[in-house]
């Protein structure tokens, strides 16, 4: 039996909390987008849910205890015996977009709200529905939190790797501190002697065209576009260290024969240069024909001299990066980079068997890294399956089996 948000809950408009807000307050004020401050008092107590009335829609949020929800949200508050988990569940499987009624600022009317579907399960399949899909998101919290340390692990590995470099038994190299004749000055700072400082132009291939971008304008026509063929690759495959292997863009073979001098190749470093700017990865060894678009800089570098690998974690992390860019845009926003920025930025360039060894460390990180992304994505993935089975009722799942299976 379907009943409707009617019949299970309450809903609430939200408040300004502009007389209420206090840093030191306790009661969490919560917008559209997550906390929006502290308060010194509530407007409601949970458990509750509460849902975007105006701006961003979807993305409800369970809370406890009391709280403060601003006035562009709802506080939908379930009635007597009624489980909130679940209720927060429901919603959440539900895509609350579909309600927005506003030709300009999304917004969702407390009628339409109301008629949202939920399933016909009594207070105990509640309990037990909610009980499953907290485990779920119980393990879903635990991956992200260990993704987020490898991540932090890693990125301290890297910096100090670029900044002190390792020895040829595997250790890091003193910091200048404690052995300042182990290192110069250049114009990136201070570097170990072995080291050179090199601009990225220097670093580049010695080929035909190193450096590409487009095709541009006339040279691919938007009725050129097919169905199948070889990719045109954009910045929805491009992102901090990792190629996403998803093309919506393709050209016929011979198009890609007439515009192969935008070529891509594994190996090669590819930056994006508008709309998201400055995400970077690799190409990776199993990437096939492809074409480069007017959004990316693909670029093929001398790998007897650097390795793709580290000129990508300089250009999307490193300080020295960072800091070019932001100089070149004169404290503007970058919009786009242009070729010359990039040839002219200077690199630490280490002596190869150092790359070499400096490689292995980011390999084995960027593995642990995969691995558990791998598991955080098993895991999002079966709890949107279960979420539609157990919240619509076709299938029931033991608490017991999905804890196994989370582990």
């Amino acid at each position: 039996m379907s009943r409707s948000l009617l019949d299970v809950a309450d809903v609430h408009y939200g408040k300004s909390p502009r007389d209420v807000l206090d840093e030191d307050g306790t009661v969490p004020v919560l917008g559209t987008g997550g906390l929006y401050g502290r308060a010194r008092q509530s407007l409601f107590t949970g458990p509750a849910i509460v849902v975007p009335r105006k701006g961003s829609l979807g993305n409800p949020q369970y809370v406890e205890g009391a709280f403060w929800p601003v006035d562009t949200t709802y506080a939908v508050l379930p009635k007597r015996g009624v489980d909130a988990r679940w209720l927060y569940y429901s919603l959440d499987l539900f895509d609350l977009t579909k309600l927005n009624e506003a030709t300009g600022v999304p917004s969702i009317s407390r009628d339409w709200l109301y008629k949202v579907p939920v399933s016909g399960a009594e207070s105990a399949q509640q309990e037990r529905i909610a009980k499953i899909l907290s485990t779920v998101d119980t393990a879903i919290e635990q991956s992200e939190a260990l993704v987020a340390k490898t991540q932090q692990i890693k990125a301290g590995l890297m910096h100090d790797l670029f900044t002190r470099g390792v020895t040829s038994d595997g250790h890091l190299r003193p910091p200048r501190e404690e052995a300042p004749k182990l290192y110069k000055e250049s114009p990136l700072g201070w570097i170990p002697k072995e080291w050179g400082c090199e601009s990225l132009d220097e670093l580049l291939a010695k080929t035909a065209c190193p450096m590409r971008s487009g095709p541009f304008g006339s040279a691919l026509l938007k009725d050129e576009l097919v169905e199948n063929g070889v990719p045109l690759l954009g910045i929805d495959n491009v992102f901090a260290e990792r190629f996403v292997a998803e093309y919506r863009r393709f050209v016929t073979r011979h198009k890609f024969v007439e515009l192969s001098r935008y070529s891509v190749f594994p190996g090669d470093v590819i930056i994006t240069i508008m709309g998201t700017v400055g995400r970077c990865c690799v190409a990776p060894d199993e990437l096939g024909d492809a074409l480069s678009s007017k959004h990316l800089w693909t670029m093929t570098f001398d790998q007897r001299r650097v390795l793709p690998d580290l000129v990508c974690w300089q250009l999307n992390h490193a300080y020295w990066v960072k800091s070019w860019f932001e100089r070149q845009a004169q404290g503007a926003v970058m919009d786009a980079i242009q070729s010359s920025t990039l040839r002219t930025l200077r690199l630490p360039v280490p002596p190869m068997d150092e790359q070499l060894l400096m490689r292995d460390r980011y390999v084995a990180y960027e593995t642990r890294l995969s691995t558990e992304r791998e598991k955080l994505a098993k895991l999002l993935q079966m709890k949107r399956g279960l979420m539609h089975d157990l919240l619509t009722g076709r299938v029931r799942v033991d608490v017991d089996e999905i804890r196994e299976v989370a582990r």
